[in-house]
């Protein structure tokens, strides 16, 4: 059977018809604190949000030098046109989730995706905490803050602990991250970088003891892309002293930046936000999906406030199909951090979207 679209998903767990799902126009979000753990939860008052972590950690013991990429993320999504069925079948809040696993030695990439309503204990994205649920997969945030992903899935399955090293990262003006040229194209967004990664991995039933480094993303907003947008480009990067390196543009259909951003902090806790203009990503090297068609820059030259930088991914096909999800097509993967010189300064993600489809949100 041919999957769905993202619409029809939509529509049919929302119980509606033709009707639109989101609204037509989105007003400016507020500049406010962010109160923690409150703001470790779900935000249902506003449209969308994601909980996303990646990182990289090596295999202890006897497998060898071997090298891992992760990515769990769950999504939580308003849809307006089952806000008014006071049944409660009706899908007032969505529920999505992604896991991923690169295995650098084996060169592939191996993922999976959940979808469904929230609510009658199948899905849920608690308001309290982050206490995030998908049938059986799970992210919580525990005592001391520690995070507890476990993400069984088809030919490989996730159970990794997270630790914070660091305080709080707020991205953008303490907090409130401009996306756009309009004020109310923007987010409330936070990180956490250098957490410390320990668990499992397991591909095709062989399990890996590993450790290594993670980072994690919480942003929720209810207007994210200008109608000019086509998607955008964004690293997270946690660099080996410490420091940690966000840089991101948005996208226009001619590969021109709408927008850019980003922030930097340095291992002792000084940090800077980069203001918009500040920020180039200029593509060096490219690699095109047998999938999908797209051409995605897997090498780029960063430029920003911070310095100049190359973003190298450590293999080209980290392409995910989600289209049975969230409905998109995108790039997302294990990448590497080198200086003017040449020389490694640390590993993260790049996630790049848009490039086979206008990335619609």
């Amino acid at each position: 059977m041919l999957p769905l679209s993202r619409r029809s998903l939509l529509l049919a767990l929302a119980g509606g018809s033709g009707a639109s799902l989101w609204p037509l126009h989105a007003q400016a979000l507020p500049a406010r604190a962010l109160v923690f753990p409150r703001d470790h939860g779900a935000h249902p008052q506003l449209r969308t949000e994601w909980w996303y972590v990646t990182g990289q950690a090596r295999a202890l013991r006897a497998a060898g030098d071997r090298l891992f990429g992760f990515q769990v993320t769950f999504f939580r999504t308003r849809v307006d046109a089952a806000q008014s069925i006071q049944s409660a079948f009706g899908a007032h809040q969505l529920v999505f989730a992604h896991a991923a696993v690169t295995d650098v030695q084996g060169q592939r990439l191996w993922h999976d995706q959940r979808i469904a309503r929230a609510g009658m204990g199948i899905a849920q994205a608690d308001t309290e905490d982050t206490r995030l649920k998908l049938r059986d997969w799970s992210l919580v945030r525990e005592a001391q803050g520690r995070y507890r992903a476990r993400l069984p899935a088809g030919e490989f399955s996730i159970e990794l602990d997270f630790t914070p090293t660091q305080p709080l990262l707020l991205q953008g003006q303490q907090g409130l991250s401009r996306k756009g040229p309009q004020p109310q194209q923007a987010s409330y967004y936070y990180s956490q970088p250098q957490l410390k990664a320990g668990g499992r991995l397991a591909l095709q039933g062989q399990s890996y003891e590993i450790a290594g480094r993670a980072w994690l993303d919480h942003e929720w907003s209810e207007e994210l892309l200008h109608p000019d947008a086509v998607g955008w480009d964004w690293i997270g990067m946690n660099l080996d002293d410490g420091s940690a390196l966000t840089a991101f543009r948005l996208r226009r259909a001619d590969g021109s930046a709408l927008w850019d951003g980003g922030s930097w902090r340095t291992a002792g806790g000084g940090a800077q936000a980069f203001e918009a203009g500040r920020t180039v990503f200029t593509p060096v090297r490219y690699w095109v999906s047998p999938l999908s068609g797209a051409r995605y820059p897997v090498q780029w030259e960063v430029l920003c406030p911070a310095g100049r930088y190359t973003v190298r991914a450590l293999i080209d096909a980290q392409e995910l199909d989600s289209r049975t999800s969230t409905g998109a097509i995108y790039w997302e993967g294990l990448s590497e951090l080198t200086d003017a010189r040449g020389q490694v300064l640390g590993r993260g993600y790049l996630e790049m979207t848009g490039y086979a489809q206008r990335l619609r949100m």
